[in-house]
């Protein structure tokens, strides 16, 4: 049996839970929220700890430190992943739902996820390269 199949994510080891990012670094995008309604919008921008080509942070063990804004997803109640892509483990299995075929864990390759077209590295800019996030809004990761 798959781990992720058999055990809550409260249930995991360090290594298990770790495992489960796909690694397409859609959770890094910067998001906005609007101030009245609490909606959330997903833009093409990136932190710039965030390695474009493996779609990977470069200081992953530092990273809420270096960034306060950085959210550790274990840190927080399950129920609260609805932010998060649709495509990512941690909130496919919150809500009961399997991992993709494309998942490093069920193709067994990393690159499996770029050929998906899951990745962000085709798209995503650095935040220092731009001036303002509302230009950069994008609408189809909910």
């Amino acid at each position: 049996m798959k781990f992720w199949e058999t055990k809550t994510l409260a249930q995991m080891t360090t290594d298990e839970w770790e495992s489960l990012c796909d690694g397409c670094g859609k959770c890094c995008l910067i998001k906005l929220e609007d101030e009245d309604s609490g909606e959330i919008a997903f833009t093409s921008v990136v932190c710039d700890l965030i390695d474009l080509d493996s779609c990977r942070c470069n200081r992953y063990n530092e990273r809420c430190t270096l960034v306060p804004e950085c959210i550790d997803l274990k840190q927080h109640d399950f129920a609260e992943y609805k932010w998060l892509p649709a495509t990512c483990a941690y909130r496919l299995l919150t809500d009961g739902k399997p991992l993709p075929d494309w998942h490093p864990l069920n193709s067994g390759t990393i690159e499996s996820v770029k050929d998906a077209g899951v990745a962000i590295s085709s798209y995503a800019i650095k935040e220092s390269q731009v001036d303002d996030l509302e230009d950069h809004i994008i609408e189809w990761l909910d």
